[in-house]
């Protein structure tokens, strides 16, 4: 297999040649951006959205964007090109830069720009079939979450959480109200309403939230974004999980508690084919 080729600051080059200064802000503070687009048959999947989020995400920290979209969708095919995959995860990366170290923005610096690509890795069909277990912990990130830094330590450790128990997520809580896991959003079903936290600072607002709601209208299926209470997740009739890697699956097991049947419902079945039919028409 051929070493994979990624963007770094204007250059094509092997992943193994691609190298930052120490002093990359990106690599001191985590003082940067990223965004990761699936890409199925080549074609990102939902790109356009991803971009906007990048741009919001940028704006919300003040690093200037150093693309437009076209730009971007530009780079992104030369990359998705040079690796040769058909199905690829796009993850793009923006610091501030390079500066001295110091706290407050640097004046004069170029962002740095990374963009790479990793093979597919949807999760088995066994998971999607019988669902996946996951548990619960109380969410001490900071409370900027909409913005998509990579300054993801608070994650991390949420993962390494769900890690350790063997299940797929760690489900988070702050005072009492679900926001999301440590990368994907959450969502439950009560007697066929789906429901799920606001998009608001308190939790990463997925691209798959924006397609979820898509898919309800096409559906005629209800959803309310409100506050969820953790007792609420509980004894829900189904409770579901979304994101990039992920896609759509169903939770079946929490903490060891059977949600609802212990199987995928209704709900997810519906909104999990609407997903791969949304795919498909790309």
């Amino acid at each position: 297999m051929s070493e994979a080729v990624v963007y770094l600051n204007g250059e094509i080059l092997p992943l193994s040649e691609a190298r930052i200064p120490v002093l990359d802000r990106g690599f001191i503070f985590g003082d940067g951006i990223y965004e990761v687009i699936p890409l199925y048959n080549g074609k990102p999947f939902r790109g356009q959205q991803h971009l906007a989020r990048l741009k919001r995400s940028l704006a919300a920290i003040g690093i200037p964007d150093p693309y437009s979209e076209a730009e971007w969708l530009a780079l992104i095919d030369r990359v998705v090109q040079a690796n040769g995959l058909s199905d690829q995860m796009v993850y793009m990366q923006v610091t501030r830069g390079v500066a001295k170290r110091a706290h407050a923005f640097p004046k004069d610096v170029t962002p740095t720009v990374l963009i790479m690509t990793n093979p597919m890795a949807l999760p088995p069909a066994a998971a999607v079939e019988a669902g996946v277990a996951c548990v619960t912990m109380e969410d001490r990130r900071w409370l900027n979450c909409q913005i998509k830094s990579t300054s993801l330590l608070g994650n991390v450790l949420a993962a390494q959480v769900a890690a350790e128990h063997g299940v797929t997520e760690a489900i988070q809580f702050r005072d009492g109200f679900l926001t999301e896991a440590s990368s994907s959003n959450v969502w439950i079903v009560r007697k066929g309403r789906l429901e799920a936290p606001p998009k608001d600072n308190l939790i990463l607002e997925g691209i798959r939230y924006g397609l979820m709601e898509e898919l309800c209208a096409a559906l005629d299926i209800s959803l309310e974004a409100r506050r969820i209470t953790r007792d609420e997740v509980f004894v829900a009739d189904e409770v579901m999980i979304s994101s990039a890697s992920k896609e759509l699956l169903a939770v079946v097991t929490i903490d060891g508690r059977t949600i609802g049947t212990g199987k995928p419902g209704p709900v997810f079945q519906r909104l999990y084919a609407g997903y791969q039919a949304a795919k498909s028409a790309l």
